[in-house]
């Protein structure tokens, strides 16, 4: 007999919410996640190493970061117990109600998943920068808002950060990690308030980010669950009592083969992850013969891309405060008919981070500048920089499959997963969006520069990249038109879903982590309603 009723693989936003509520209805709950438990203090920010995953090779590279490079399009995931919560900008936004509209599953509407959105939001915490804490960025983008005839477009924005509305803040004299308030929060994790240290995207060090590891994870694990890092899932089968999961184990340096059974199984490895690892279970090993040929299909980037700009005055200051804080929202279609956002975008100083704690046995920087009479109090070679990010609409188009090297002809060699995407159907929504860069730059004094890989797009494969993948085994009606009903169980196999961003069947235009969370938190209602 197993000792799980519920096995999960991946501990994302689909994963940590699915494993704690859940867990809170009594079922036992395993959460199998590939990436390491990271403490605070072995950020790589803080230890200058570990930062890269390498699928191919986890036992040599097994950091945080997961950065797939495809023809067209590279995509960055989080390898982590917490997914992508580590690595990602804090921006937890609902999807507006006519995303909803076309694409999805009729019982899916924003009516439907707005209370599911609330109770994220309340669970992560999510509030603004108080207004007395806004960076110089965020400014920027209201004063290019107000300039543009936008004003009314631009919002602050919902962090997953907790925030002292008491924090004295001077961006000439700024906050520093001694500042930071401490507290104990509601899932009884010990945690600090934001100082704005302006490295959310790269381990936060006063705990102030609210990452999943600081609420769903340890409140699942408070009702039973239980987490285990390093555990690298190879394939599923169907039993009499279920499913087996079989998987490799990180440990001391090696990979040690393990099977675990549970009769219900959730995937939500995450975009790339789930649907590589349904591809190979139906197409490799053939345990899953009878998963939808959609399969793969519905790959989106969001619509994901990024020009920074020039400032010769230094204003924007781009290391200080969180990655990102506010947004001009266009997802009404009134440019071009194009639906997207506008946002700031920040950089960690990591140079700072490494003056600050130079590793033992490397270069110091500090000695380095001294020794060229630099002072380094003057050396911010970020403050001019300005990044503007946009998410939109795109085509979702994209298609994941399995295939064998190209230099092999296709005959012979491991399969591996490989993205086809291509930009023809999603450039006039690139187009709208440099298009506003490049305004939105130009009016408050800032000099665009358009990311050279766009101006290669249509006659070579670019260099446009995405954190926020979506599809591959998007909902649907039917398996004729994707993988998972509306509930995020697969057609034809009882008791086997996908909660990640996998299923989701459109792109959003807004940051996605909100609305996989939200069906997160409504797939575990279904599966505890039904009584699975």
């Amino acid at each position: 007999m197993s000792n799980f009723d519920v096995i999960i693989i991946g501990s994302g936003f689909g994963g940590a919410i699915t494993a704690c509520r859940l867990a809170e209805q009594g079922y036992r709950v395993l959460v199998l996640e590939r990436g390491r438990r990271w403490q605070t203090s072995e950020y790589p920010s803080v230890t200058k190493r570990d930062w890269v995953w390498d699928n191919n090779d986890p036992v040599r590279r097994n950091g945080w970061i997961d950065l797939r490079l495809f023809p067209g399009m590279s995509v960055i995931q989080g390898a982590a117990v917490g997914g992508g919560s580590l690595i990602y900008a804090n921006i937890s936004a609902e999807a507006p109600p006519q995303t909803f509209a076309e694409g999805w599953p009729e019982e899916i509407t924003y009516a439907e998943l707005k209370p599911y959105y609330d109770r994220v939001g309340a669970f992560m915490n999510v509030q603004p920068v108080p207004v007395s804490q806004w960076p110089p960025r965020t400014r920027i983008v209201q004063e290019a808002a107000t300039k543009s005839g936008d004003a009314a477009r631009f919002r602050p924005l919902d962090l997953a950060v907790t925030f002292d509305p008491n924090l004295p803040f001077n961006p000439d004299a700024p906050p520093t990690p001694a500042d930071s308030r401490p507290f104990t929060n509601p899932q009884g994790v010990q945690q600090g308030h934001c100082v704005h240290l302006g490295v959310c995207d790269a381990g936060c060090p006063v705990e102030a980010k609210n990452t999943l590891e600081r609420n769903y994870i340890p409140q699942a694990e408070r009702h039973g669950a239980e987490v285990r890092p390093g555990a690298i899932v190879r394939r599923l089968t169907v039993d009499r009592a279920g499913y087996q999961v079989f998987y490799d184990e990180l440990r001391d340096g090696r990979l040690i083969a393990r099977v675990e059974q549970a009769r219900i199984v959730i995937v939500a490895a995450g975009s790339l992850g789930s649907t590589e690892l349904l591809l190979r279970c139906r197409d490799e090993y053939r345990t899953l013969p009878a998963i939808s040929q959609a399969l793969g299909t519905g790959w989106s980037s969001n619509g994901d891309v990024l020009t920074p700009a020039l400032h010769s005055d230094g204003r924007p200051r781009p290391s200080l405060g969180p990655t990102i804080s506010a947004a001009i929202d266009y997802l009404d279609g009134s440019v071009a008919g194009q639906r997207f956002w506008i946002q700031d975008g920040g950089i960690p100083d990591l140079l700072r981070s490494y003056r600050a704690n130079p590793p033992r046995g490397e270069l110091d920087l500090q000695s380095l500048l001294r020794n060229f009479g630099r002072d380094e109090r003057r050396l911010d070679l970020l403050a001019g920089i300005m990044p503007w990010f946009a998410q939109g609409v795109d085509a979702a188009d994209g298609q994941l499959q399995l295939r064998r090297p190209f230099w092999t002809l296709g005959l012979f060699g491991k399969r591996q997963l490989h993205l086809d995407w291509r930009v023809e159907r999603s450039a006039p929504m690139f187009e709208a969006i440099l298009g506003k860069h490049e305004q939105l730059s130009r009016v408050v004094g800032g000099r665009p520069i358009l990311p050279p890989s766009w101006k290669f797009a249509r006659q070579a494969p670019s260099l446009l990249v995405t954190p926020h993948p979506l599809g591959g085994c998007r909902m649907a009606r039917t398996p004729a038109l994707g993988v998972v009903d509306h509930r995020g169980e697969v057609f034809g196999y009882r008791n086997l879903f996908v909660s990640d961003g996998a299923i989701i069947p459109t792109a959003l235009g807004v940051n996605p982590s909100r609305t996989i969370g939200a069906l997160a938190e409504r797939i575990a209602a279904t599966i505890a309603n039904e009584g699975r």
